[in-house]
């Protein structure tokens, strides 16, 4: 799966997404304790996929499924996201959430600083 095919499948999958309904978003233990750790949401982070772009994409041997980091804001405020593409069950699999820190991210938190 491409760049841009893991993007779109990722943005049509939070669209799709039914809290309690068809749940096409399932989350990590380690994502869950990092919403708590962040401060943040489920909701925040479901809605910032929406509209996330694929800042790093992650080779797919070593991996049980293809995932890449996204980019995704609340407000203005901006998210990292690592997502895994589960095609098989037709879902996405949130691995990582957390809020990038400018002492290791470039103003864009699209690359890291060298």
């Amino acid at each position: 799966m491409n760049h841009r095919q893991k993007l779109i499948f990722i943005k049509q999958k939070a669209e799709e997404h039914e809290p309690g309904s068809n749940e096409k978003i399932y989350w990590s233990f380690h994502a869950v304790n990092k919403l708590r750790k962040e401060g943040l949401r489920k909701g925040y982070i479901e809605a910032a996929l929406k509209d996330a772009i694929l800042i790093e994409d992650y080779p797919d041997h070593g991996r049980p499924l293809p995932d890449c980091l996204l980019l995704g804001f609340i407000d203005d405020n901006p998210i990292h996201i690592v997502a895994a593409i589960d095609i098989d069950m037709d879902r996405i699999f949130v691995v990582t959430v957390y809020r990038p820190d400018i002492m290791r991210w470039e103003n864009d938190w699209k690359r890291k600083k060298k």
